[in-house]
């Protein structure tokens, strides 16, 4: 393998991992105490409620940036693979013709 196909693999497999990790994360911080607070007082909700709606909202954010991150980089890889591929057909449809263009001309040759 060549130093573009490892780095473009490395950049793949990074980028499906950091959307995994992102993925668990997510489904441990869903699976954790959900709960809703409920008071007559409303003033009094407000404030207990605050702390807990913003540690979830950081942790949205987040997680968010996470797969988005891990979204692009996997995209990121994808293109340099198929890119290395298309690369090696073009190279090797050059190499195929030439041959047969020159055997074309010595057999027209007198």
């Amino acid at each position: 393998m060549e130093k573009k196909d490892l780095l473009g693999y490395g950049v793949l497999f990074l980028g499906v991992a950091l959307l995994i990790f992102t993925f668990f994360s997510a489904f441990s911080f869903l699976r954790g105490d959900l709960s809703l607070v409920g008071s007559t007082d409303l003033l009094k909700a407000f404030g207990e409620v605050l702390g807990p709606l913003v540690k979830a909202t950081i942790h949205v954010m987040y997680l968010g940036i996470m797969g988005w991150v891990g979204s692009i980089m996997t995209m990121r890889g994808v293109q340099v693979v198929t890119g290395l591929r298309k690369e090696e057909k073009a190279a090797k449809q050059e190499v195929t013709p030439d041959k047969q263009g020159s055997a074309d001309q010595t057999a027209r040759s007198p």
